[in-house]
């Protein structure tokens, strides 16, 4: 598969190095290094499970560079909603697939769209180059937060309900995460719980 040259250059604007200037809970000194195996995270999870939330103020606490996939495919190529609309849910897929194989991980925090576990060189590069956490959120929170699912761009199969893809999705998302964490309560305990992953 082909990947565009555009999309390092737009990945290193999006891209921001957030230095660490709050305290860690825990154990944890301000601005350390705590990762014992990879030294970036990837996030998984459905649309509305606080991918970006999270993410962003753990690459705050971590001294992390912070992507957000989805960001970077609507500065490419427009709004998820309108690619599935006007060229197709597999041309999303397609050019989903083709961002996130052109991250370059390096301390980086991704935050991935919902649908980037469809696709498995994808998963299997993320997997390979980052610590995966699935943040885990009951379907009912999930509708809640989200509201409606059609103007959010789901890929989802036209037989299925929301909940049938919910259940489908959550089966991949155990499948290629190394850790799992709810996200049903505050975002400051999901960040903390990621934290305490990694602070032994």
């Amino acid at each position: 598969m082909l990947i565009y040259a555009s999309l390092s250059g737009a990945i290193a604007q999006l891209g921001e190095r957030i230095p660490c200037t709050d305290e860690v809970v825990g154990s944890i000194p301000t601005g350390s290094t705590i990762f014992t195996m990879k030294d970036s995270i990837s996030l998984i999870g459905m649309a509305g499970a606080g991918k970006t939330t999270v993410g962003k103020i753990l690459s705050t606490k971590l001294s992390l560079k912070f992507i957000d996939s989805d960001h970077i495919i609507e500065n490419l190529y427009g709004k998820t909603q309108q690619i599935i609309d006007t060229q197709g849910k597999q041309r999303f897929k397609a050019l989903e697939e083709e961002v996130l194989l052109s991250i370059e991980f390096d301390k980086t925090l991704l935050s991935t769209g919902g649908s980037a576990i469809f696709s498995i060189s994808a998963m299997e590069y993320l997997k390979e180059s980052s610590e995966i956490i699935f943040l885990e959120v009951p379907f009912e929170t999930i509708s809640n937060r989200v509201g409606s699912f059609e103007d959010r761009g789901f890929v989802k199969n036209s037989q299925q309900s929301f909940r049938e893809a919910y259940d489908e999705r959550g089966s991949l998302y155990k499948k290629y995460a190394d850790h799992i964490v709810g996200n049903n309560e505050s975002v400051d305990k999901c960040v903390e719980s990621v934290l305490s992953l990694f602070s032994n």
